[in-house]
């Protein structure tokens, strides 16, 4: 995102430092729900136009907050586009995946974890696994390989036995 605005404003990227700032804490943002400051603080953040150090005196015309609130709308569009860009890139390592009980699956826990039905050799697995450490299996029953001559040791490292 900041690499975009640097683009976008050229050399003056860092006087426009401030209004990037402002745009990242007043988006909102999917994983708390909310704006960071509005999370924070529980009120929206007022418009960066009127932020002044004590004694320094400035004149706002119209076409300040006019160029500075289209400057926020760039920087929130610029903003969406990364986010956009990012999700697309994790959407293609996401595998939808649902599982049924009766899948050898106990009990669905949430959308991504699902409670197994292990076998007792495995008894000391925890069973319950997150979806994308999951993959259906097509084999038959009897294809399946009997874990009885297999030994692991406390951290389920697999031993092996010489013949």
């Amino acid at each position: 995102m900041l690499r975009a605005c640097a683009i976008d404003f050229g050399k003056g990227w860092v006087n426009h430092l401030p209004l990037v700032e402002f745009s990242y804490n007043n988006n909102y943002h999917a994983s708390i729900k909310a704006a960071p400051f509005k999370a924070l603080y529980g009120r929206k953040c007022r418009l960066p136009v009127c932020w002044a150090e004590v004694g320094e005196a400035q004149i706002l015309g119209p076409e300040l907050i006019q160029e500075t609130t289209k400057k926020i709308v760039q920087i929130k569009q610029r903003m969406q586009a990364a986010c956009d860009r990012q999700k697309s890139y994790a959407d293609l390592k996401r595998k939808p995946m649902e599982f049924q009980v009766g899948d050898k699956v106990l009990e669905e826990i949430g959308k991504v974890a699902y409670k197994l039905k292990l076998p007792k050799e495995l008894s000391i697995v925890h069973n319950t696994f997150y979806v994308s450490n999951l993959k259906k299996c097509h084999a038959d029953e009897p294809l399946a390989v009997p874990l009885d001559g297999l030994h692991f040791d406390d951290k389920l490292y697999f031993i092996e036995e010489p013949v």
